[in-house]
């Protein structure tokens, strides 16, 4: 077995796009390494450098503490396996899996190729061509063409999203068993949460080509570094609200305009955050951060199972707002709650995500029709609201008022709800008020550089 690590490692494209940004790594031997972050973030260049079939513009790869800069891919003793399998289409299923040891000959070479395939539930198929092979069986044809040969490392870039979703689950697991069985050092590169969560030992979430947060997934999921990193981590997405923190001797609160987060008094954290009086924060509300209660005055405990804020109820504080979307998912349901806050720009939270500004028929064709047909006719299809002119102050039952100045990149209306799982049994409808309680262990604050504000 083998460590592998990076060391400042960059790659400047001719065209001077800078794909990889003094990225640093380190794999412990026998560990699996999960990249993850948005496409064009870098992930497969990193890659594509530890397998040499990239050259750094500067920094080092090592493996086994040896720079390997000069070394040829072959040299590297690691395998590769790509999104698009890589099968040679003239080739069979065996001849394809013998591809890597195609110097050697004899029974030797037969028995390894036969355990190969059986470990990976294809036997049956070494006679055949990859043409009449579904995708399922394509992907174990190249995976077992990565391990015939034994390598000390594997590098997998995005190998099972060409899949559908109950077969990349069921992949997933064999890759995973078939990486912890073998022993071998492997760096997987994905966009897929829960590929990423569920395989990693190690998870590292990149943007830009820069490493924004590495450790062991439920750190970063449980405690990220900025406010990127939180609101792309979380199925569904994290809510992004912006707020402003009061601080007055008595109590603190955090403002969403509409209403607040009133911090209960003696509890560790009003100190922390009453150093950051009158200034503006990103209040980030993951789903499971938030659950149903009844109207006030009834017993607050979940009807699904208990309060996560244990006896001391103060541990929470409520959320008031409208339904406004339910997506029933079989097991559970998930609502969108409009609660009047105003959302973070995604110009703040750096996800990139498109320009809301641009008409969606604009985003689906590059050249619209003359006279805009598709747009009008999309545009008839799809409900509007009108998005009122936000306030330039905000009064509260507080007394407070925050200022909120109106942003031309704010999404338009509805992605500053929070959402909430439900029981699916009895969702809630579009129109019903609904309180929900907040997990005060799981709110998560920025400050407007989208530095992390740690109230622990």
């Amino acid at each position: 077995m083998v460590a592998i690590a990076t060391d400042r490692l960059t790659k400047v494209f001719d065209d001077g796009t800078v794909a990889v940004d003094g990225v640093s790594l380190a794999v412990p031997s026998g560990q699996i390494m999960v990249l993850l972050g948005p496409t064009g973030c870098g992930k497969s260049t990193i890659l594509r450098l530890v397998a040499g079939l990239e050259t750094p513009t500067s920094g080092h790869v090592l493996i086994d503490d040896r720079v390997v800069d000069g070394w040829s891919a072959q040299r590297r003793q690691v395998s590769m396996v790509f999104q698009d399998y890589a099968l040679y289409p003239h080739l069979t299923v065996a001849q394809n899996i013998a591809f890597p040891l195609r110097m050697g000959h004899g029974p030797a070479v037969e028995q390894r190729i036969r355990q190969v395939a059986a470990e990976l539930g294809i036997a049956e198929h070494l006679h055949r061509q990859p043409a009449v092979l579904s995708g399922g069986q394509r992907q174990r044809v190249a995976m077992a063409r990565a391990i015939v040969r034994q390598p000390k490392a594997f590098l997998l870039d995005e190998p099972l999203s060409n899949l559908d979703a109950g077969l990349r689950a069921e992949l997933r697991a064999e890759v995973t068993a078939l990486a912890r069985r073998h022993g071998v050092t492997t760096v997987y590169v994905t966009h897929d949460q829960t590929e990423a969560l569920t395989m990693a030992d190690q998870l590292a979430v990149l943007r830009k080509g820069r490493l924004q947060q590495i450790g062991p997934p439920e750190q970063v999921y449980g405690d990220p570094a900025n406010l990127f990193v939180a609101a792309f981590l979380g199925t569904p997405r994290t809510s992004l609200l912006q707020g402003a923190v009061y601080a007055e001797p008595d109590r603190v609160v955090i403002d969403l305009g509409s209403q607040v987060l009133e911090l209960p008094v003696g509890d560790a954290r009003v100190a922390r955050l009453a150093e950051h009086h009158t200034e503006r924060v990103t209040v980030a509300l993951r789903a499971d951060a938030l659950y149903p209660v009844p109207p006030t005055g009834a017993d607050p405990a979940r009807p699904d199972g208990p309060d996560p804020a244990g006896p001391d109820r103060t541990l929470s504080v409520t959320l008031r707002g409208t339904v406004r979307a339910v997506e029933n998912l079989g097991h559970e349901a998930l609502v969108w709650v409009d609660t009047g806050g105003l959302p973070t720009s995604p110009a703040e939270s750096q996800l990139d995500l498109p320009d809301p500004q641009t008409h969606l028929a604009e985003l689906l064709a590059e050249d619209p029709p003359p006279r805009h047909q598709l747009r009008k006719t999309i545009a008839r299809m799809i409900p509007q609201q009108r998005r009122p002119d936000p306030p330039a102050t905000a009064r509260t039952r507080y007394g407070f008022y925050p200022v909120y100045e109106p942003n031309p990149s704010d999404p338009p209306d509805g992605d500053g709800d929070v959402v909430v799982r439900v029981p699916a049994t009895a969702p809630p409808q579009p129109g019903e008020t609904m309180t929900m309680a907040l997990d005060l262990d799981r709110l998560l604050l920025f400050d407007r550089s989208g530095h992390r504000i740690r109230l622990h």
